[in-house]
């Protein structure tokens, strides 16, 4: 869910963007929303799961044409696919773009 989203379910209750998306960097902070950025400049949000943790990521899909997230959540990444490279650093996050079954 982006701010934008969450802003917009919240309005008819007199909440204003600010605070939604105050709210949203707090709640990531505490540990309760995963926060990622896609690289389209738009915050996306996603609870994170009791017993899991925020490091505990997992690859996305961004279709190019229609904007459409989709969390890869049975792509598993192994404690070799995420463990530290001299050349390339730790891998945080996975993006594959693409078109979507939707687009194609």
């Amino acid at each position: 869910m982006t701010h934008a989203n969450v802003a917009d379910q919240l309005a008819a209750n007199g909440v204003d963007k600010a605070t939604a998306f105050r709210n949203l960097n707090d709640m990531a902070d505490a540990g309760l929303l995963r926060r990622t950025e896609l690289g389209d400049h738009v915050w996306r949000f996603e609870a994170i799961a009791e017993g899991e943790h925020d490091q505990s990521a997992h690859p996305h899909f961004l279709c190019v044409d229609c904007g459409t997230v989709s969390c890869l959540d049975d792509v598993k990444l192994t404690a070799g696919s995420q463990r530290e490279s001299g050349k390339f650093g730790e891998v945080t996050e996975i993006l594959l773009r693409g078109h979507c079954n939707d687009c194609r």
